[in-house]
């Protein structure tokens, strides 16, 4: 009963630009639409990895570092992509970008550029921020973080002040291009990243000798600058989402403030993300695995290093009570840490912090690890701090140092690893799901092309998907209306009568409703977290089975609708007509006359 617009709400604009790409170049009759998408999806993974070994070969000053990232990336893909089991993920497309991204960051972050190459650059973090943007709904917490990151370098005079206000600002206009793009799309609007950068930035010029005074002076200037820039990001916020009455996030809020344990919620939509394994904690076999290809062991060896040398040049960038520092002094930190070195330190950490409390991240900090792991052992300035540590400098140790350990590990994946990988590309893999099937055949033999279907957010995707017919909803939910729609269509798998349940359902203008015997008993999630829970707690009725209650719950009215419709009686009947059914689905008609 409502039309959607697409482009506005969901990132499609690459699908939209391959179809006509598609359309234009002469190989329909050599390649199935199919084949072009997943082509074009894995050719994007190998600019990728293009990008990360670009990134590491930048970092480090050899090719050899990049060849070990591409390769530690490869040998780690369970942890590193989701690419080859989940294909059209809005995050498959936009990672590529946010790679050649950081690859550009960290080549414009060197001291000295000259200007056409420092244009070139800008050019390239500008167009590659835009289609990060443009190809995934969570960009803007991407950036946000990578803000953050900018925000502590230029803190403590890690980076060229000038270069950080050009990456803030480059950030919000691609941001607000996609708005423009995605017909003023008010989730975007209402980014913190957006709030956050202005804040920064207005912050920076009523502090104008924020850099300036004795250690301790600085210090409290800085607390005092980073309380400045937090309230009044979370004042621009509010205020903007009052302007543009704006609730799209709200859910992701209330999700955070409970998994991080400020209170309890009974909220439906923030209980759905908390009671998934990939919102979840990071596991702890994932460091097994990486531990498997000695990247683990790599990374930290490399990391305890570099925060050592960051965590030096900030106390002696604090220190320095002149307004300026010499020239000197600052090709002495540079020599520490360069600007390129700190900025994918600080953005390795953050990301880190972020894949360790969600697990659905990771994939951002693993790949990163790969870069920043590879880097610090083809590194001379990594291996010059170590051996000075342990009073064994030498340049010669140096160059053996840098050269040999990448090229033992690249030895010891390729004995361990490559054996398996050519096996496993050997194996071909078919879809086998008869009950599916059964069901989208029957739709498109047995329902007017103009039938609406309640059901599943997933399930209804495919039946969008495969029959062409209308739905009462689906699985994009950064959407408040939308949002809403979907906990009222989930009724039928909650306590309700029948009249509720049809009442509801005809509010959408459902003509059929789908259940799913996987919903109704569910047994994945532990009790609480099964879908069927969820809804007992956000009626406020009591859970089915033995384990506690909270004190307020109450005993529900109604036997749960999808079981209870199974025994065809006569309250039932009158409201809904069995018209399909299988091992796992139940299709039923509703009566128009009630």
């Amino acid at each position: 009963m409502r039309t959607i617009n697409l482009l506005q709400r969901m990132n499609i604009y690459q699908e939209v630009f391959l179809s006509i790409l598609y359309r234009v170049l002469p190989i329909q009759k050599y390649l199935e639409p199919v084949y072009f998408y997943i082509y074009t999806l894995f050719g994007l993974q190998a600019i990728y990895v293009t990008a990360l070994y670009i990134t590491s070969w930048l970092l480090s000053g050899t090719w050899l570092s990049g060849l070990l990232a591409a390769f530690w990336y490869v040998t780690n893909r369970i942890d590193t992509t989701r690419v080859e089991f989940t294909i059209p993920l809005r995050e498959n497309w936009a990672l590529p970008f946010f790679a050649i991204q950081i690859a550009a960051i960290t080549y414009f972050l060197r001291p000295n550029l000259r200007p056409l190459s420092e244009r070139l650059t800008l050019l390239a973090i500008f167009v590659s921020t835009f289609l990060f943007s443009l190809t995934w709904q969570f960009n803007q917490f991407m950036m946000l973080m990578q803000a953050l990151v900018l925000f502590t370098l230029d803190s403590l005079d890690m980076l060229p002040a000038a270069k950080a206000t050009w990456l803030y600002g480059i950030q919000m206009t691609g941001l607000l291009l996609v708005c423009i793009l995605q017909f003023f799309n008010s989730m975007i609007l209402g980014s913190l990243l957006i709030s956050f950068n202005l804040s920064v930035l207005i912050a920076r010029k009523l502090q104008k000798n924020l850099k300036t005074g004795s250690f301790l002076n600085r210090l409290g200037k800085l607390l005092l600058h980073l309380f400045a820039v937090l309230c009044l990001t979370l004042f621009l916020n509010n205020i903007i989402k009052k302007i543009l009455n704006l609730k799209s996030d709200e859910h992701i809020f209330k999700f955070l403030k409970a998994k991080f344990g400020f209170g309890a919620t009974r909220d439906f939509d923030a209980n759905l993300y908390l009671c998934e394994e990939a919102f979840g904690l990071l596991p702890f076999n994932t460091f097994g695995r990486l531990s498997d290809t000695l990247l683990f062991y790599a990374y930290i060896f490399v990391l305890s290093i570099t925060v050592m040398a960051a965590l030096a040049v900030a106390f002696h960038n604090l220190s320095d009570s002149a307004n300026q520092q010499s020239m000197g002094q600052m090709g002495k930190c540079t020599i520490i840490l360069k600007p390129e070195t700190a900025y994918n330190l600080i953005h390795t950490i953050l990301f880190g912090f972020l894949a360790l409390s969600t697990m659905r991240m990771k994939y951002l900090w693993t790949s990163h690890m790969c870069v920043f792991a590879s880097f610090g052992l083809c590194s001379p300035e990594i291996w010059e701090l170590l051996l000075k540590l342990i009073h064994l400098y030498n340049p010669k140790r140096i160059c053996i140092m840098r050269y040999s350990v990448p090229i033992l590990i690249l030895l010891y994946l390729g004995y361990k690893f490559w054996p398996g990988m050519m096996d496993e590309l050997s194996e071909l893999r078919e879809f086998y799901d008869p009950d599916t099937v059964e069901l989208m055949n029957w739709i498109n033999s047995n329902t007017p092309r103009k039938a609406v279907f309640a059901g599943s957010m997933q399930l209804l995707a495919g039946v969008k998907l495969c029959t062409g017919r209308t739905l009462t909803n689906h699985p994009h939910y950064e959407d408040n209306s939308l949002r809403e729609r979907t906990k009222a269509v989930y009724q039928i798998y909650a306590k309700r009568s029948p009249e509720d349940v049809h009442a509801l359902l005809r509010s959408f203008g459902a003509d059929y409703v789908i259940l799913e015997d996987s919903i109704c008993y569910e047994r994945r999630h532990q009790r609480g977290c099964r879908l069927r829970d969820l809804l007992d707690i956000a009626n406020g009725h009591m859970m089915d089975g033995p384990g506690e209650n909270d004190p307020d719950l109450k005993l529900a009215g109604h036997p749960r609708f999808c079981e209870e419709i199974k025994r065809n009686l006569p309250p039932y009947t009158a409201y809904f007509t069995r018209v399909f059914q299988n091992k796992t689905f139940h299709v039923y008609k509703l009566s128009r006359n009630k």
